[in-house]
């Protein structure tokens, strides 16, 4: 049968504000303190930044750097620089000037915005041949980046995008081994990422999203896109305070934010926290949540959905989708079904669980494996990097590195990162296990576990404890509690009381806590 051919357009996510401005042009798009811009000021302010940079000589392709916290720039940014026919490179803020420099100069980056406060970091830098812009964050004239906006005009701007495999984004892995990685996205992969955001996580045009969780990291999720979409108003966050978090909430009638599980666990603590008069979409991933922490969300009427992936697929990737028949199980059971990672999003592909040969491991919810997967939003390998892209993407398939089982259900489970499992004795301790058996204890109120060196054992779990304000409990109480939960040889060794480090996104680095101790001895390298 002869079918007549039809025209398609590429899919890129800029689209979907050249359609929200085009539909509701009055809608508030954009929220930041007492700042507020419609669907057509936001689209007015991206076509200016687009116009401006062609003006200063951006070539397609060219690459546009963003050191910037969760303000209006660093969203518009998302659209301007694609529009233009560059390439977004979003820096972690927190990274060092040494970090950054390499990051200007891997990517090669021409232009460099850089938010105020962080412009004393790339002071030591040699920015040679880089144009920089600095972004005070007021909005009015005089601002170097509203300047520079000035420069550009607010009419359409003539797309230059031909393909839509072509590269809109390039965002460096955290790094914590060797060098930071850039992985590369595609216009088209990160439209998916964001239709997938949509779906999963139910965001509509009353949509009020919330910006805790980091522009930089993974385009938010492509977040930056999929709130766009639906034209929900973005609220801008300068940074993350519980405190705000619960004033932003019933101000801006928020109905949706993401975060890692220690971002939700200062929420869930914090003296404004009460159960809310209607349910907020709270999105986790980052680590995995701990039952305890998914049970006491619920309590407050937060509806938690837990999502996993990882920069390689533009951010979360699977997700635990609920089954109504689980409403009517004990709530504790309720919690471990949700703190599994499920599977793939219903826009992607299903993971996989394999050996090592690429073989599926027996769905048992035991045989651990490492996780898998493909799609279309699997990230186009890493920028310069062909050698590092061919192992990462082995077999067509993207390969994690993290270590899970696959249930009965078809569900799947993390159960560690293949760097984190502690082989004591010959067996092999989930830290993921061990941190939720310590999440348990009613005086916790976050942890890390990791492996510690031992004559007997070779390897034994070590938890880093934070105690809840005003509890207290001692390292005898909290080893006692976890033996009545978990096996003995499963138990922690020892406890360590206090803060833990973390990354911007909120992950705790439990490299700077191995490495504490593991000073001066040899570490099984798996």
């Amino acid at each position: 049968m002869k079918h007549h051919k039809v025209y398609r357009t590429e899919l890129s996510p800029v689209s979907f504000l050249q359609r929200s401005a085009y539909v509701f042009p009055g809608k508030p798009a954009v929220v930041h303190g007492k700042r507020q811009y419609t669907y057509r000021q936001f689209e007015e302010r991206v076509n200016r930044l687009a116009s401006a940079l062609r003006k200063a000589g951006l070539q397609k392709h060219d690459r546009v750097a963003f050191i910037c916290p969760n303000i209006p720039a660093m969203l518009e940014a998302h659209y301007g620089i694609p529009l233009a026919g560059g390439v977004l490179v979003a820096i972690n803020i927190r990274l060092s000037s040494d970090e950054i420099g390499y990051i200007l100069k891997h990517s090669g980056s021409k232009t460099l915005f850089v938010d105020a406060e962080f412009e004393h970091v790339i002071k030591p830098l040699d920015l040679t041949g880089v144009r920089v812009v600095r972004v005070d964050d007021t909005g009015a004239p005089g601002d170097p980046y509203e300047d520079f906006l000035a420069t550009g005009a607010p009419g359409p701007v003539e797309p230059v995008l031909e393909d839509e495999e072509e590269l809109i984004a390039i965002n460096y892995t955290s790094g914590t081994t060797g060098r930071p990685k850039g992985v590369m996205y595609s216009h088209r992969g990160t439209w998916f990422n964001a239709m997938g955001e949509v779906v999963e996580t139910g965001m509509n045009f009353e949509t009020k999203y919330l910006w805790t969780l980091p522009m930089f990291h993974c385009n938010g999720w492509c977040f930056t896109w999929a709130v766009t979409a639906v034209a929900g108003t973005h609220v801008c966050l300068r940074r993350v305070e519980s405190g705000r978090i619960w004033e932003l909430i019933e101000s801006e009638g928020i109905t949706h934010y993401n975060g890692a599980p220690t971002v939700q666990i200062g929420v869930i603590n914090d003296p404004k926290a009460h159960r809310l008069a209607r349910p907020v979409t709270v999105t986790i991933a980052g680590a995995p949540p701990s039952p305890t922490l998914l049970g006491k969300l619920k309590e407050l009427n937060f509806r938690p959905v837990h999502v996993y992936g990882l920069t390689e697929t533009y951010g979360p990737h699977t997700v635990c989708a609920w089954h109504k028949e689980w409403d009517a199980l004990p709530a504790d059971e309720q919690a471990t079904l949700a703190a599994r990672q499920g599977q793939g999003y219903a826009l992607f592909d299903l993971v996989r669980v394999v050996d090592g040969e690429m073989n599926d491991v027996p769905r048992d919810g035991e045989t651990l494996g490492e996780v898998i997967m493909i799609g279309n939003n699997c990230a186009m390998g890493y920028f310069e990097q062909p050698d590092a892209t061919a192992e990462a993407f082995r077999g067509g398939w993207f390969h994690s590195g993290d270590i899970g089982v696959w249930h009965p259900d078809g569900y799947i489970e993390l159960r560690d990162r293949k760097k984190d499992i502690i082989i004591s004795g010959g067996e092999n301790i989930s830290t993921i296990e061990v941190e939720q058996c310590v999440a348990k204890h009613p005086a916790v109120m976050e942890c890390a576990v990791v492996a510690v060196p031992d004559e007997k054992w070779g390897e034994r779990p070590k938890a880093f404890v934070t105690l809840k304000p005003g509890q207290s409990a001692s390292e005898k109480d909290i080893i006692e509690f976890c033996k009545q939960h978990i096996a003995h040889f499963k138990a922690p060794a020892a406890i360590e009381f206090g803060d833990l480090p973390k990354t911007s996104t909120g992950k705790v680095q439990k490299f700077v806590l191995r490495d504490k101790e593991w000073k001066g001895k040899t570490k099984r390298i798996n």
